[in-house]
């Protein structure tokens, strides 16, 4: 008798005398069964629902398979979970826990999956403020940067007394030719230079712009924006506004001073500057020469510029010595010397703006934001939008399901990697649809403790 062999099985070296066989005969199958927690963290904060709703969608309904919410989640969700490319969802749209996030199981038509691939993707993502003959897809610019502080306002439970908004310039690579590229000699490459805000790890701004601008261009817009619309929900909250130097403009720090908004600016250094803090310097010098190790001072003045600045404002300047070397570094604020001294208000409050750079390198390079690669500006607004909106669904996941635990502080890509990417068997019946995930998992406990809190905040 003829032995049974498959043509789809891969032998391996056998085990305690048992023959080891693989084959991929192994049915529905995701590598991605943590994806159940971001749609509780979705309905927890409906997120997606109301991102779809700055779409328009003028297509003919009857004709439609894949609505705009189907879209809009299936995009956010692929992103989250590491899928950075359209072109992954030709593969992505026949995954059975992406079918069951979606509420849909199988199509309407027959030659077609239950999700969209790149090419409806794409349509979306190429939507324009106004519809159009071939582009059927709108979206609504306002109503997208509105909803970033709206779930930003909607986090806290109660009103704070105090928000600090960092503001920060950072560069997306461009190596193609898309619409508004341009060399930055800093980066020393082709690059958009997207302007960021944050209040802590809440983003609450994610605006692309071209790099042939001032890294102030266009700030003080957002932040009259965001402010008036955090105040009709916090009248009475103080905002603290914090940028590098790029940020220490006469129009920013007039339109501060004018609405009660306090702001901490670094200040690039200048000859009368440094002149101001010889003293300082020669102490810091002469410690650093004794003790061998860095040594600095911290001086509080009264600076204003020759002809840029309206009035004379609160300078403290940070005498350093460190390596051999002078590091002179200056902050503008203001904010009074009776509530922040030289140097806490320097080492504590400008400093800790620095973690508004982890940040940045989590929708970079956990999330994609810049994959900026469509041939419009429009359209790699809209890719880092879908990026930033990515990044507020793991923040809520974190936020929410993961408060107090090992993950509390995770960044998202390793949220990604130890709760989302999780493989699992996905067995679908009349009644009920079961998805088994590895007995051996070692996160069971956390996964089970964010599903906890997840459902109940949407209840």
């Amino acid at each position: 008798m003829p032995t049974e062999c498959s043509a789809t099985l891969f032998e391996f070296p056998p085990v305690e005398g048992r023959h080891v066989v693989a084959g991929f005969d192994g049915g529905a199958i995701t590598s991605d069964a943590g994806a159940m927690l971001l749609g509780q963290a979705d309905r927890a904060i409906r997120l997606t629902e109301r991102f779809a709703a700055c779409f328009d969608d003028q297509r003919t309904a009857a004709l439609v398979e894949h609505q705009v919410g189907t879209m809009v989640m299936q995009r956010l969700f692929g992103i989250a979970l590491g899928y950075e490319d359209l072109v992954d969802h030709d593969e992505l749209r026949c995954d059975p826990v992406m079918a069951v996030l979606a509420s849909k199981l199988e199509a309407r038509r027959e030659d077609c999956a239950p999700l969209a691939g790149k090419s409806t993707l794409n349509r979306l993502e190429l939507s324009r403020p106004e519809p159009t003959r071939y582009h059927k897809i709108s979206h609504n610019e306002a109503a997208i940067e509105k909803l970033f502080v709206d779930l930003f306002l909607e986090a806290h439970q109660r009103t704070p007394e105090q928000i600090v908004l960092d503001l920060d310039a950072t560069d997306d690579p461009l190596h193609g030719h898309q619409e508004g590229r341009f060399f930055h000699g800093y980066y020393d490459c082709y690059c958009y230079l997207p302007l960021y805000v944050f209040c802590g790890r809440h983003l609450l701004v994610a605006k692309l712009r071209r790099s042939n601008i001032d890294a102030s261009a266009g700030a003080e817009e957002e932040i009259v924006r965001i402010v008036a619309q955090i105040r009709r929900r916090w009248p009475r909250v103080r905002i603290l506004l914090r940028g590098d130097s790029g940020f220490a403009r006469e129009a920013l720090m007039a339109w501060c001073e004018a609405n009660c908004v306090d702001y901490l600016f670094g200040l690039a250094r200048n000859e009368r500057l440094q002149a101001a803090i010889a003293a300082e310097m020669v102490a810091a010098t002469l410690e650093s020469m004794q003790t061998g190790k860095p040594a600095r001072r911290f001086k509080d003045f009264t600076y204003a510029t020759l002809d840029s600045w309206s009035c004379e404002r609160r300078v403290v300047g940070k005498a350093e010595m460190t390596g051999g070397e002078a590091n002179p570094r200056f902050v503008v604020t203001s904010l009074k010397p009776a509530e922040a001294g030289a140097q806490h208000l320097y080492e504590k409050i400008y400093c800790a703006r620095g973690e508004m750079e982890n940040r940045i390198k989590e929708c970079q390079l956990d999330l994609f934001a810049d994959r900026t690669s469509a041939a419009t500006m429009r359209a790699n607004q809209l890719r880092l939008w879908f990026a930033s909106m990515a990044y507020v669904l793991l923040c809520a996941l974190r936020r929410i399901g993961l408060a107090h635990t090992q993950f509390a502080d995770a960044t998202c890509g390793t949220i990604r990697l130890k709760l989302l990417k999780l493989g699992a068997l996905v067995r679908v019946s009349v009644r009920r649809v079961k998805i088994a995930m590895a007995s051996a998992c070692p996160w069971q406990c956390e996964f089970a403790l964010a599903h906890s809190r997840l459902v109940n905040t949407a209840r």
